[in-house]
This record gives C-alpha cells, structure tokens and sequence, in this order.
C-alpha cells in the first residue's frame, strides 16, 4: 500500500478525454484532499469565460491553501501550479482513447464542467488531435524543469486504477 501523506499540492494534466477529472474525483475520494477543476474556473454556465485576471486571481487563491488537487491543463498557467505542487499525475494515454472519451460524454452533465457540450467542436477535436505533438512534448519539457517533485505517468487506464488502488486511506 502507498502512503498519501506526503501528497498534498497536486496537479492532474493530460488529454482532453484522458480522464483527468474521473481520476482527481477518485484520487480526492481516496485523499479527502479538495478538488478545483480548471474548467470549472475558465468556463462559465451562459458559455462566455472568465478574464485572464479573474482566472489568475482564482487559481492563485486556491494554490495558498494547504491542500489542493488541481484538475486541467490551461498551459500557461502550469509552470506556477508546478512550482508550488508536490506531486504531478500526467495521463499520457492513447490518443484514440481521448477522442472516443469526448465523443462519449458530448450530450451528458458533468461536475467539472458549467454547461452540457451538445456537440464535438471541430476546433476542440483538432485541438485533441494536435495534442501529442503539440501540448505533450512542451507537458513533458516542463516536467524535466520539476524533478524533485513525484511525478507520475501512467499510459493507460489500468495503470491509474492500479495505483489508486494501492493507495492507504
């Protein structure tokens, strides 16, 4: 069994479709640790956004607080998530996985999202499919910067169901 004690700032980054959320509500049910979901914070329910400055201000707030899980990858703003976090949770899975996941969850609400996606934005779907060779590689760079922190990578979902798995309550 592993110890979640010394886990108490962390940030969940992947794919859009990887499972990023799914895998910080099941991490803060292990935990007990607060969950923010960027999403939550960037979007709004009449499916405007939140100004630069607001966002900024928020997750600034959150990352004072003693415990946190950090759900999203919003890139510009990792770089400070990653400096003041412990531990780093990167879902790095099958691209094909990610794009069945979006299409499967276009028309259902979720938690950690303000409003129900009714379709599956060509913008958004190029954006996932650009993904591993745009976002990942600058993802993975920015890691190499933060290596005293723990830093996980699963490639699959297994992997990640086996190491909430192992974790004590």
């Amino acid at each position: 069994m592993l110890n979640n004690m010394q886990m108490e700032k962390i940030v969940i980054l992947g794919c859009p479709g990887a499972g990023k959320s799914t895998f910080a509500r099941q991490l803060k049910e292990k935990t007990g640790i607060p969950l923010f979901y960027l999403d939550m914070l960037w979007h709004k329910a009449d499916k405007t956004t939140s100004s630069k400055e607001e966002f900024d201000y928020n997750i600034t707030q959150i990352m004072k607080q003693k415990q946190w899980i950090i759900d999203g990858n919003y890139r510009r703003t990792i770089p400070a998530r990653l400096q003041l976090c412990d531990t780093v949770f990167l879902l790095d899975y099958p691209l094909e996985i990610c794009l069945a996941s979006v299409e499967a969850r276009i028309g259902k609400a979720r938690e950690d999202m303000p409003w129900i996606e009714t379709e599956f934005d060509q913008e958004f779907k190029q954006w996932i499919l650009d993904f591993p060779n745009k976002q990942l590689p600058r993802i993975y760079a920015m890691l190499q910067e933060h290596q005293d922190k723990e830093i996980h990578v699963f490639k699959s979902r297994v992997e990640a169901k086996a190491f909430l798995d192992e974790l004590e309550m």
